[in-house]
């Protein structure tokens, strides 16, 4: 147990060390590496699946977010460009 311990410690200081892209793999190796002991004290492979998972699903919302701010600017431009209405002349 402390040399899995030790070796995770190491192998997430290295990673952050190195400048790995690692958004959302560090929440999803945890929720994963509990997932797995507790499955069958399988803590290393959960945490890899975990990480895995995590970080696809980071790479998707933030591809979510950058179609939904896209769609907000051109619906913003296409309202600048639309001409301004006059308003009709009052009858007396």
């Amino acid at each position: 147990m402390k040399t899995k311990l030790i070796s995770l410690s190491l192998l997430l200081s290295l990673s952050c060390a190195a400048g790995v892209s690692n958004a959302g793999c560090l929440k999803g190796a945890l929720l994963g590496g509990v997932a797995g002991h507790v499955a069958g004290h399988h803590g290393l492979v959960g945490a890899a699946a975990g990480c895995a998972v995590g970080h696809h699903m980071s790479k998707k919302k933030a591809r979510e977010q950058q179609a939904a701010q896209a769609q907000a600017q051109a619906q913003a431009d296409a309202a600048a460009a639309a001409p301004a209405h006059a308003p009709a002349p009052v009858k007396k």
